[in-house]
């Protein structure tokens, strides 16, 4: 019985509550907005950066080139945007060291051991790459230097699809066997085919073409007004590629193997570091009421 009496009194006293709460006078921070007067920097704008771009993870050839970004705010939080880089080429340190050796290697036990001219005609270049993304925004905020210098910023991070043309120029007096990891045709007439010759170095390197795959980043914008800022990036373009045209899986050619289906080529992680300045449109800002 007197579970029943209370239960019955927290009933009237929520009852009564919801009254009074229906009733009663509210100031106006009630339904206010959270921030009165902040600058919206990204929502239904245009952003237009020139970049610079620079490879940080290449093993063979560093990729370093300029592009434009082109991306549309939809709201504070999601944009879609395409990037495109034209880049040209530069040996790593690793590649400076290999050539700064004897032209003509010391075999290796196993005949693998390329040569010098062998080495550098099956490498491979990127001279476009770009993506097609979405982008989230989910922080924002302000920083101040000194207590003086104030400037606002936003982290980023997109995803979507890569693209690439990557090309090399291995001559066919060194890429010779037309038929990697296959039986070579006899010379004298009637005869069997021989069994392939199981020198990857005179391979075809297969690492050049269109490649599409996918994309991941990750940066901030720094704003320096209301329609300039800094935008830093670190971008992945991920797809199938061998920079080295090389024999990678080790069955001693360069291509797919019928047998296991490994192939030489293999989705690779192309991970860049990016700097430009975002110019936003239209260049007046507005603020929230």
């Amino acid at each position: 019985m007197k579970k029943h009496y209370v239960l019955a009194a927290l009933l009237g006293v929520s009852i009564a509550s919801s009254a009074y709460a229906d009733g009663r006078r509210l100031n106006s921070l009630h339904s206010d907005v959270a921030v009165r007067h902040r600058r919206l920097l990204v929502k239904n704008r245009f952003e237009f950066t020139p970049l610079f771009e620079s490879t940080i993870n290449a093993d063979f050839q560093h990729t370093v080139g300029g592009g434009l970004k082109l991306e549309y705010h939809i709201s504070d939080m999601l944009s879609i945007g395409v990037i495109g880089v034209y880049g040209t080429s530069l040996h790593t340190s690793l590649v400076d060291k290999l050539l700064s050796g004897p032209a003509a290697l010391p075999m290796a036990p196993d005949g693998r051991q390329p040569s010098q001219e062998q080495f550098l005609d099956h490498l491979n270049a990127m001279p476009l790459h770009g993506a097609a993304y979405l982008s989230l925004t989910p922080w924002y905020g302000k920083l101040a230097a000194f207590s003086s210098a104030f400037v606002a910023f936003d982290f980023y991070f997109q995803g979507g699809v890569s693209f690439a043309s990557l090309t090399g120029n291995c001559p066919t007096t060194v890429c010779s066997d037309m038929a990697p990891g296959q039986p070579r045709p006899n010379p004298m007439p009637g005869g069997e085919n021989l069994p392939p010759d199981n020198d990857p170095n005179n391979d075809p390197p297969l690492n050049t073409g269109g490649r599409v795959g996918l994309y991941l980043a990750g940066g901030l914008h720094v704003f320096l007004n209301d329609f300039l800022a800094l935008d830093l990036t670190v971008r992945d373009y991920a797809f199938s590629d061998n920079p080295s045209g090389a024999d990678f899986n080790a069955d001693r050619f360069v291509g797919t193997n019928s047998k296991t289906g490994e192939d030489d080529n293999r989705f690779l992680n192309h991970l860049f570091f990016g700097a430009g300045v975002a110019i936003m449109f239209p260049t007046t800002v507005k603020r929230t009421p």
